[in-house]
C-alpha cells in the first residue's frame, strides 16, 4: 500500500488543510481580537504547526516513492524562495514567538 493510499493519511491531510485554511481566515481578524482571543489564536497556530511538522516528518521518513516525490516538490518550491522546510518551520515559530512577545509587552 502506498503512502497516499492510506485512508488515515488522506483524512489527516484533508483535516490539516481544512484546519489551516480556517485558522488563516480567522487570522485576518487578528488585529480585532482581545488579549485572550490573540492568545488562543497563537496557541492554535502553534498546535497546527506541530501537527504539520509531524505530518511532514512522516513524508520524509516514508520509503514510498510518491511521499518522497512530494517532499522533493516541497523542497523545490521552497528553494525558489531561498528556504528549506526546516527554515520555513523555524520562521513560522519565530513569528509566533514575536506575536507572544508583543502580547506580553502590551499587558
Amino acid at each position: 500500500m502506498g503512502f497516499f493510499d492510506s485512508d488515515i493519511v488522506q483524512q489527516e491531510a484533508k483535516q490539516l488543510f481544512e484546519d489551516y485554511q480556517a485558522l488563516i481566515k480567522l487570522g485576518n481578524n487578528y488585529g480585532n481580537f482581545d488579549l485572550e482571543g490573540k492568545k488562543l489564536f497563537i496557541e492554535q497556530m502553534e498546535a497546527m504547526m506541530d501537527r504539520y511538522s509531524i505530518f511532514m516528518k512522516r513524508f520524509e521518513l516514508s520509503e514510498d516513492f510518491m511521499a518522497q516525490m512530494t517532499m522533493e516538490q516541497l523542497k523545490t518550491q521552497l528553494n525558489q524562495f531561498g528556504v528549506t522546510p526546516q527554515q520555513m518551520f523555524d520562521q513560522m515559530n519565530l513569528t509566533l514567538q514575536r506575536m507572544k512577545s508583543e502580547l506580553s509587552n502590551n499587558t
